[in-house]
């Protein structure tokens, strides 16, 4: 008799394991890690190592890290370096982890009418666009990309507000279809830009300046302000990605498609 509960207490818990859901690491990220197709590349091996299962909202970083905020979600994968020191500053974040990078580009008509290439530095592409009234479609969503061009602006000590200028309010691969079809200039990260470019009439106007460079960053939510979240499976991500193994496969993506990867990995030994 003994023997028969054991068994059947052992068939009851084996059954009630087999009920229950994978763990969910819930990421709010950017719009460029969902178009480049780097989620995609990427997230299954997570998914298969650990048995989780990540549910991605992919949005702007400063919505992405709003989420963060108020607890929404779990980890956030975002780049705008200044604003998501504030967010560990503030104590939204638990920490940050250097991850990869890239970098952006002024991408415009064929021809480039406004003359970009000629410009000694971004700021003075921009210079060139306002003067000459160039149609420019920004993001306008306060992502990454959009905080960056408003930095640019500003350096260049242009407000844009004129029927010139288009904020549209969307993701980086609607905007540069937008871009295209109107044959503006705007601003992109150089990944969703390589992986989208077959559908565009767009080439890159200006690029390399150091001030284009562009990080991302990976920021578990603060258990502390939010005790809800998955802290321990954040954690577990972050491990994950800044692992040498996946820095690897963060190099490779792209490599066979475009002949240079898309991200370049930098997490650092020990950060």
């Amino acid at each position: 008799m003994r023997k028969t509960i054991i068994i059947v207490l052992l068939i009851i818990l084996s059954a009630l394991a087999l009920c229950q859901e994978p763990p969910v690491l819930r990421m709010a990220t950017t719009t460029s890690t969902e178009n480049s197709g780097l989620l995609a590349y990427l997230l299954p091996h997570f998914e298969k190592e650990t048995g989780a299962t990540v549910h991605v909202i992919a949005v702007g970083t400063g919505k992405a890290l709003k989420l963060g905020e108020n607890g929404d979600v779990d980890i956030v994968l975002v780049h705008s370096r200044p604003a998501e020191e504030k967010f560990v500053a503030d104590g939204f974040g638990a920490y940050r982890r250097d991850v990869m990078y890239n970098d952006f580009l002024l991408a415009g008509p064929p021809g480039d009418p406004a003359g970009l290439a000629d410009a000694a530095n971004a700021p003075v592409a921009m210079q060139k666009l306002a003067a000459q009234q160039m149609k420019f479609v920004s993001r306008g969503d306060d992502s990454g990309t959009h905080k960056k061009e408003k930095q640019l602006w500003q350096s260049a000590g242009i407000e844009p507000a004129s029927s010139w200028y288009v904020e549209s309010g969307q993701g980086m691969g609607a905007v540069l279809l937008m871009a295209s079809s109107m044959q503006a200039y705007t601003l992109t990260d150089r990944a969703t830009y390589l992986k989208m470019k077959e559908k565009l009439e767009l080439v890159p106007a200006f690029e390399g300046d150091p001030v284009l460079f562009n990080p991302y960053g990976v920021i578990p939510v603060n258990p502390k302000r939010h005790p809800q979240v998955a802290f321990a499976l954040a954690e577990k991500f972050v491990n994950w990605i800044i692992s040498s193994p996946i820095q690897q496969l963060i190099a490779a993506f792209g490599r066979e498609e475009f002949g240079k990867s898309l991200f370049y990995p930098n997490a650092k030994p020990g950060q």
